[in-house]
This record gives C-alpha cells, structure tokens and sequence, in this order.
C-alpha cells in the first residue's frame, strides 16, 4: 500500500506553540497550537486526549494539526487533566470532569483573538469518544465534529463488555494499558522542576480502572452516562460518523446514521482497522482523509458548499470474498452509498437452521484464533482460517448459487435448552471458499442472562427451552456464487469472552433457529470517490533497532499434560523511539491470557508493563513498571495490580491492589 504524500506546499504558511488553557478551579491544561500566518481569525479545531502530546501522540498529531493549520484552521491538541503536562488528577475515562473541562475549553477556544468563534472536535478512539459526548452536551460555539473509531454507547459498544458477557481481552488489557499509561510523569522539559512533585501527587490518586468496570456487569447508570444512545437529539453538532470493517466500534456508524435527522450526519465505514484511514496500515486502501475532513469543516465552520451534504448519508465499502490471513495490504471490494439507513437497498433474508438437537459444549480455549480486538495494522492482528474453531461449535451451512452482497448487522436467532443459570451463546458468520478454508466474515455474543435486556441478569431456568437473538457485528461482504455461507455456534470464546462459572454449554434445537442476513442489491458505485491520501510533514521520530530479539505479536503455547493453553500478545503500540527534542521513549508490553481445556475457573489473564523516559541532556531517566493480573473462583473476580515507579533508579512509589469483586452477570 503507497504511503501518504507528504504535502509542504500549503495555501498558509504555519506557526505552533505551547499553551495553557485556564479552567475556572485554576487547573491549567497543556495544549499545543498550530495556527495558519494571518491576520484574519479562523474557525478552531480541537482533538482532546491523555495520550501525552509531547511523546506518545506526538508522530501522529504532526501528520494533521498543521495541514488543517496549512489549510486556515488553528488546530488544537490538549491534554487531559492529569495527563501529559496537564495539571490536576487523573478520573475515570469520560469522566463528568472531563467532559466538563472540555466544554471548557472549546468555549476558551472560541473566546481567542485568532479565533472566528467557531469550533469543530475531531479525535480517533477515545478522542472520538469525547467529541460525541461532549457535542451532546452542546456548547455552542461547537459547530461540527468528526469522531473516528467511537461508540455511542459505553456498555456494549467499548472495551468492557460484548453482548453482555465480560470482554476479558480488551477489558483487562486496556486497564492495564491505562495503570501504566496514568502513571507517567509530566515531562520537565515542558513543565521545568515541578514534575516530580506534579507526577508523586498525580501517583496518589491512581485507581486501577479495573476496579469500577467489573463493579459495574450490567448496563446501569454508570454506563448510561457518555452513552450518547440515551438521547441522540442532545448532540447539537454536526456529526461525520467514521469507522473500518475490522474496528470493534463500527456499529456505531450505522446507528447515528440511523438516529440523526438528514440534515446533521453522514457516515464513512471503510475496510480499515483501528486507524486514522489515511495512514497507510493494512487494511486498505487508505483514502485521502485529511481532504475529506476539510470538505466537511469548510461546509459546516467557513458555509463554503463543498458538496459533502450532497454525498449519500452512508457510504460503505463492501469487500470481495477474500481467502483468511492475519494481515492484508489492501482488500478487493468497492464503495456504495445509500441515502438512509436502514436502507431501502438492503433486504432481510432468513436462512432457516435444520437438523437434530445437539450439545454445544465447546473446548474452554474456543476463541484462540479470534484475532485481537483491537487491530491496528499489524501482522497477526486478523483471524486466520477459521476451520480449527469451527471444529468447536456446532456449524450449519448454506449454499450460495448466486453471489450475496451483505450489508449491516446480520441477526441469530437460536432455540436453546440449558440446564445451567448461566452460560453464553457466540455466533460466528464464515465465508467457506471450495478449498475447505473459512474466513471470519463477523460475529457476535450473547450473555444468556442479558437475553431479557442488558441492564438485567436473569438466570435460565434449568431445563427450560427458551429462544433468544442477537445481533452480530455489521459488516460489507460478498459471498461468491460456489462458496458457502458458514454459522458457527459455540459456547466459549476465551479470551474475548470470560467463561461463566458453570459452564456446562447448552442443547441447540434448529428447528426454530435461523441466521438473518442484510443483503444488500446492487454493486459498486463507481461515482464514489476520494483522493490519494496526504499528510504534512512527519515529525522526525527515529525508530531504533534493539538489541533484544523480537518476540512473536502472538503465541499460542499448549501444555500437553495439563490441558493448559497459553496466549501471548505483544501489542506493538510503539517500543523504542528517539524525539527531535532528545527524548528517549522505551514502552515495552505483554499480555497473557491462560485457561484449562475444561475449567472454566482456570481462566487467567495478565499484562505487564515497563516504559521508561530519558532526556540525557537534563539527567532524567524514570521508569514505570506495572502488573495487572485476573483470576476467578465460582463466586468472585479477583483482581492484583502493581505499580513501581523509579527516578533514577531510586523506587519513589509502590503500590499494590488486591480486590474481589463479586461475580454477578459475569
């Protein structure tokens, strides 16, 4: 896949700086300001993050804050409180202060000398996330916003929970990621000697994430809060909806486009994974973002008609049936655009299961070739072929004479006796090619006690026959005429899904069981379009070689003896980089998730962390080390997390958590 042009070339020449932006308790948050040479004020753009925008964001904030300022925008970068070289504690993600203190700041943004009082939000994951919750709380200089790779709703659309059932691999590893990350000192090339006492107060008030999300297994009202889903007609802004087929949050996309009224929202699903889709990491092919996003912020903060309100209200790609593999370049496939969704394009067709009823009682460690979560362009990120896991689950299949476009969220509905209160049901809709291999095209997961709603945990009566739908994951895919459309049904995913602790899987009657297919008529629109991608002028980061040897990004390790299967993922978010400015940035992780073929309450998961900063030249070298571990019996998680924090080599903080947290819908 060609990397982005780097474009120098633009209609404004540029200037940066650092800020603070006053918050009325006196917090000040760290902010760096790219803004076009010019006299006249502009419309401001903000992406609101703790990722640290002096390191950890910083490659990628210069790939677009200053060609938006090259293009007449004052693009804005701030850290969170206490983050970064921001001020103040860190809280919870999407915390009210947060969202409180980002109302804040776009209202300080609009106020500016250089500012023409009109603001847009952008952000990517969380920077998504923030943007839609704040844009529902409607300050009103905020005018448009594009969040890239968000969910509208916390609960059953982020890292914590799937259908109900706890998200053991990205639940565990992104509070661990975040213990270590919120560990991190301010830099003192930025904020001068005050880090130490800045980063030792910020260190008391840590508090694994952990802790709160498995207080909270059903979808109550802490959940609710920030889940835009609760009153979609809060959002005042304009809203540019983006996702990838391979990002976990693309559902997203499809139900704004559903909700927001015409005139406020259009949405773009694309094959990426969880990336900006201009930045040239497999999936492709990437699009020439930046140039899309400028359509939409000279419509909706300069009143320029740039013809992207006249674009279809949803814009898709539907990818061509592709063999399996955990990594590729570019898919085959094309757009197509429907002017509402749900489309009158897209047609329900049910396939109805037939058969016996069977046992599905699937192996512990079903679920090890599930892919990660969250791919972000590297090797091993993606599914491979699907045909040992299908070997787990009880699979049905359908013939396919003529090809089969499918668009949105396919739907199960399955007739199940169980003689257990509690279990799971997952689905996992394959593409079967002539040759026998099976590539995961999507799937999804019900908790069995969140079959009544996910804000409830209803036991199933033992014995008792019940049925119950779900949806799966939305998706464009073709299925070629000669392949056959594969339902695979299993009743563990480990370690996407933590098992329940009894068990003893459950009775599949297909007779009453069905898979519903959104199948979508006609092909690519050949009148969509974009430009090749380009980006301005990369920051300079240098990328050494280390001494140690690579480990593999993922390791399956199966002791024989002990019926012990072992996972380990190494997350490649960045490891060694060296800054124009002289800093030195070592992070080094990886997560282990174990189980027993046939002990749900072998279950185990871990991450360890080290990340060290070192500026040579002003003698600072600190190091942040952490461990995060979960383990269960019958009635409890349990929970150990650890924090070591060296300056210089000297442990100036170490703390400990132990906690049970009681078993309830998990």
């Amino acid at each position: 896949m060609p990397h982005p042009k780097i474009r120098t070339d633009f209609p404004y020449e540029t200037t940066h700086e650092d800020v603070r932006v006053p918050l009325a308790d006196g917090t000040g948050l760290y902010a760096r300001v790219w803004r076009p040479v010019t006299d006249e004020p502009v419309p401001v753009l903000l992406e609101y993050l703790p990722y640290r925008l002096s390191d950890w964001t910083a490659p990628r904030d210069w790939q677009r804050h200053p060609w938006y300022a090259g293009h007449g925008y004052a693009s804005v970068r701030v850290d969170v409180r206490g983050h970064g070289n921001s001020e103040g504690l860190p809280t919870d993600e999407y915390s009210a202060q947060e969202l409180a203190d980002g109302v804040e700041v776009v209202n300080w943004l609009a106020a500016q000398p250089w500012s023409n009082g009109r603001v847009g939000m952008f952000g990517i994951s969380w920077g998504g996330f923030n943007s839609l919750q704040i844009a529902a709380l409607a300050p009103e200089p905020l005018k448009a916003i594009v969040t890239v790779c968000s969910a509208d709703d916390r609960y059953d659309n982020d890292v914590h929970y799937m259908g109900g059932s706890v998200l053991a691999v990205d639940m565990h590893a992104w509070a661990a990621t975040m213990l270590a990350f919120v560990s991190r000192p301010p830099d003192p090339q930025f904020v001068g000697d005050a880090w130490r006492e800045m980063w030792l107060t910020r260190l008391e008030a840590v508090d694994p994430f952990i802790h709160t999300w498995l207080d909270h297994q059903t979808r109550d009202a802490y959940w609710r809060h920030g889940s835009v889903c609760e009153d979609y007609s809060a959002i005042g802004a304009a809203v540019l909806a983006v996702g990838g087929w391979h990002d976990p949050y693309r559902d997203t996309v499809l139900r704004l486009v559903e909700h927001l009224p015409d005139h406020q929202v259009r949405g773009l699903i694309g094959p990426w994974s969880h990336q900006y889709p201009d930045r040239g990491l497999p999936p492709g092919p990437a699009i020439g973002f930046l140039q899309e996003t400028l359509r939409w912020w000279d419509h909706h903060l300069k009143g320029i008609d740039t013809g992207v309100m006249a674009e279809p209200k949803l814009r898709s790609w539907i990818s061509d049936s592709h063999p399996p593999a955990t990594v590729y370049e570019e898919m085959q496939g094309g757009w197509v655009g429907d002017p509402a969704w749900p489309s009158p394009n897209v047609t329900p067709v049910t396939y109805a299961l037939q058969g016996s009823p069977l046992l599905v009682d699937s192996p512990q460690h079903t679920g090890l070739d599930a892919g990660r979560f969250f791919p972000f362009g590297n090797d091993a990120d993606l599914p491979p072929d699907q045909r040992d896991e299908d070997a787990k689950s009880a699979c049905f299949e359908f013939e396919v004479p003529a090809e089969v476009r499918v668009l949105g969220r396919p739907r199960v509905t399955l007739r199940l006796r169980m003689d257990v209160p509690y279990g799971q049901a997952v689905a996992r809709l394959c593409d079967v090619a002539p040759d026998g291999s099976s590539t995961l095209v999507t799937r999804g997961v019900l908790n069995l006690s969140a079959r009544h709603g996910r804000d409830r945990a209803d036991a199933w009566p033992p014995g008792a026959t019940e049925d119950v739908t779900f949806e799966l994951n939305g998706i464009g895919h073709t299925f070629p005429a000669g392949h056959r459309i594969r339902l695979a049904v299993s009743s563990a995913y480990w370690p996407w899904i933590w098992p329940q602790a009894d068990s003893a899987g459950f009775t599949l009657e297909p007779v009453g069981s069905s898979v519903e297919l959104p199948v979508r008529e006609g092909g690519p629109d050949p009148s969509i379009t974009f430009e090749a991608p380009e980006q301005s002028e990369p920051l300079g980061v240098v990328y050494p070689a280390t001494l140690d040897e690579q480990r593999p990004e993922r390791l399956v390790v199966r002791d024989v003896a002990k019926g012990e299967w072992r996972l380990e993922v190494d997350p490649r978010y960045g490891g060694t980089r060296v800054y124009p400015d002289g800093l030195e940035f070592t992070e080094d992780a990886l997560e282990t998730y174990t189980i027993q073929e046939g002990d749900p309450l072998s279950a185990r998961t871990r991450s360890d962390w080290t990340i060290r900063l070192h500026r040579p030249e002003l003698a600072w070298d600190v190091t942040v080390e952490t461990r995060s571990e979960i383990t269960c019996d019958a009635t409890d998680f349990i929970t150990a997390n650890e924090v070591v924090c060296r300056d210089g080599g000297e442990v100036v903080f170490h703390r400990t958590w132990e906690k049970r947290i009681r078993r309830t819908a998990g």
